[in-house]
């Protein structure tokens, strides 16, 4: 299925490494235009470099994105260097594990402050400029954990589970102006986090998975510019699993 995003902008959270940056590129691949945020001024520019050196479009954009201060002033910086914004895909992440009896309060705000306040700030910044223009696409990167939870990610789970909550609350809100939200939910794909696992934690995981392998980024990315296309303009307020049947 060949889909073109010739003419899109993509603003992309946590672009600069793994599951947020497979995304951007695919979303440059298919034509768009692509505001790489990241944490690091570093991993935003070496994902913009990819992309403009394959002859799109790309700026790379450091923010905390927990930092709703931040997020305002950049949000419209990225509208002025690139005239719009349609696409905007919440994948910023982060994780702090630690069974509940221990877990510091800060390690609970620091995840729900990155993973779901985050997707709050963003979309907020960027919703009157979506909605003055009566269309756009927002793919929250959720997790199956967000689904099943696990022990010792009590926190991690909590802010995956509220993104979709709030996906679902923002498709109700947004979809008499054009403008649809789903929610993907990556398994175990393929990334830095999974690279550090040893044989005996990865055969532990895979036993929970019917496909027995892991996903690769691409699984995941492919999905997200399915779900930026006018392909998929009949899908809103949905929650869609990339894991393998690990949740089936």
């Amino acid at each position: 299925m060949n889909i073109s995003l010739e003419g899109k902008v993509a603003v992309v959270t946590g672009a600069g490494r793994g599951i947020g940056q497979s995304i951007a590129l695919a979303l440059a691949q298919a034509g768009a235009g692509i505001a790489c945020v990241s944490l690091t001024e570093k991993n935003a520019k070496e994902t913009a470099e990819r992309i403009t050196a394959a002859g799109r479009k790309a700026k790379a954009y450091a923010v905390d994105v927990a930092d709703g201060g931040a997020v305002e002033t950049t949000a419209l910086q990225i509208v002025a260097d690139f005239g719009k914004v349609d696409i905007l895909v919440n994948n910023a992440g982060t994780n702090k594990d630690g069974l509940i009896m221990r877990m510091p309060d800060g390690d609970w705000d620091a995840v729900l402050n990155v993973n779901l306040k985050g997707a709050f700030f963003w979309t907020k910044a960027l919703c009157r400029h979506l909605i003055k223009q009566r269309s756009g696409k927002i793919i929250n990167i959720s997790s199956v954990i967000g689904l099943i939870g696990n022990a010792g990610q009590a926190n991690y789970a909590a802010s995956k589970a509220g993104l979709i909550g709030f996906t679902k609350s923002i498709a109700r809100e947004f979809a008499s102006r054009n403008i649809h939200c789903n929610a993907i939910a990556p398994g175990f794909i393929e990334t830095d986090m999974t690279g550090s696992l040893n044989d005996e934690q990865k055969a532990a995981i895979l036993k929970q998975v019917p496909l027995a392998r892991f996903g690769k980024p691409e699984n995941v990315s492919d999905l997200a510019v399915f779900l930026a296309s006018s392909r998929a303009d009949y899908i809103t307020g949905q929650v869609l699993t990339v894991d393998g049947g690990m949740v089936m």
